[in-house]
């Protein structure tokens, strides 16, 4: 089943960041380039993380929460469908709708209410909560099969998602 945004502003192909990832350490390793581009003094960036099942979307945010220093044990909110975060000096909510049957049930989790004092929003299987009050994504980051590995590509949707690419790809660490 693939795993598709909901519609966005027209994509332009020149600004995206496409990374083939060879296995799990190597997807864990540009999950922390990615965790050190968040600006957690600004407003929370909002990432739909989309791709078939078992591609990485969970691997990933772990690496991005492990960067970010979160200590704790950090696993896909599949039946909770929400988890919240705070490794230092952030706030991060995962949202894995997989298992969501309604875009309404969203509203018992009151993401409104999330959106103050967070710095990151990683929000796998996004086309579900379509209609169902998601913020809307800064960028969207896809992971697809390629070979023995997987192929990560970014697409800024915003402003703020832009400049998070620009810092993605100016650091070459």
């Amino acid at each position: 089943m693939s795993d598709r945004p909901p519609s966005g502003p027209p994509r332009d192909p020149a600004a995206t960041l496409s990374v083939f990832l060879a296995d799990e350490e190597a997807t864990l390793r540009f999950a922390s380039r990615l965790a050190r581009a968040v600006d957690p003094s600004g407003e929370p960036l909002v990432l739909y993380l989309s791709g078939d099942l078992g591609a990485g979307k969970t691997t990933l945010a772990r690496g991005l929460l492990e960067a970010l220093g979160e200590r704790g044990p950090v696993r896909s909110p599949t039946y909770a469908l929400l988890a919240e975060y705070q490794p230092p000096g952030h706030r991060v909510l995962h949202l894995d709708l997989y298992r969501l049957d309604d875009p309404d049930e969203l509203a018992a989790l009151g993401l409104a209410d999330h959106l103050p004092g967070s710095t990151l929003w990683l929000i796998e299987w996004p086309q579900r909560g379509a209609g169902g009050g998601l913020p809307p994504a800064d960028a969207e980051v896809s992971l697809q099969p390629e070979g023995a590995g997987r192929r990560l590509i970014i697409t800024p949707l915003s402003a703020p998602g832009r400049q998070w690419l620009l810092a993605v790809a100016e650091d070459s660490r």
